[in-house]
């Protein structure tokens, strides 16, 4: 049975994925959704203090490397970043990146993007805290296009986010360890970048630099937004990725 992983982006845990693992699922796929480090919903805020980017993508490429076979990754937001370093390191059948954090050298697209990073860098040059989420923000661009009572039920399950690994996402120029770039050349998997029309997060412009960079196709999303995994029209998200799947399976064959 393929396995897909599914790797959740900042603030979150695994329970991102509860409805959009349900289709790969029912397509006989094996689906894992692990809580990144310290995202578990009994770890204190305290557990993801001076955690990297390094970490994240050492423990998703650990998960995948323990796999019978390579599994397909699928990462969202922050998420996609960890999954393209994960790539890196763990061989992969398939590489889907849903509104990813680009990587180290790719240049937002947008003065919402250089607002954010703006933002976080003025936590402090050395803070590695952690970060509590700012749900107003998280209303207002990340859950914009989801029905009240569902975006106030993500909102409420947010959890608590590294400093250090949200620095090193947002402000990478900044980093002299370059500790989000994927190497040299593209990466050494098929690879799918999807972005919503609307994202203001990760705008469809800084998603096509990204695929680019990693040597994967690009597909925008009329009318969608950034929590691609849940907001309204989901479904049809699943169903591209499902599609594609299939036909990289057929071109291997």
């Amino acid at each position: 049975m393929t396995t897909i992983v599914m790797t959740h982006g900042a603030f979150c845990g695994g329970w991102a994925f509860e409805a959009f693992r349900q289709p790969f699922e029912a397509a006989g796929l094996r689906v894992l959704a692990p809580d990144l480090r310290g995202h578990g919903a009994a770890d204190a805020a305290q557990q993801v203090i001076g955690v990297s980017m390094s970490d994240y993508a050492a423990d998703i490429a650990a998960l995948c490397a323990g796999e019978p076979e390579p599994p397909i990754l699928i990462g969202h937001s922050m998420g996609g970043l960890v999954s393209q370093l994960a790539a890196r390191r763990a061989r992969l059948r398939g590489l889907v990146l849903l509104a990813p954090s680009p990587p180290w050298g790719v240049a937002g697209s947008t003065l919402e993007e250089a607002i954010t990073a703006f933002g976080v860098q003025m936590l402090g040059p050395f803070s590695s805290g952690a970060v509590e989420p700012d749900r107003d923000v998280m209303r207002r661009f990340s859950l914009n296009r989801m029905p009240p009572a569902e975006r106030e039920a993500v909102v409420a399950r947010m959890h608590a986010e590294s400093a250090l690994a949200l620095r090193q996402t947002l402000n990478w120029w900044l980093d002299p360890f370059m500790t989000t770039s994927v190497g040299p050349g593209a990466l050494p998997v098929r690879s799918l970048v999807l972005a919503g029309e609307g994202d203001i997060v990760h705008p469809p412009q800084t998603a096509a630099q990204t695929a680019a960079r990693i040597g994967g196709a690009f597909r925008e999303l009329p009318g969608m937004s950034h929590w691609l995994v849940g907001e309204p029209g989901w479904e049809d998200v699943a169903d591209h990725v499902l599609r594609w799947l299939a036909d990289e399976a057929r071109a291997a064959a």
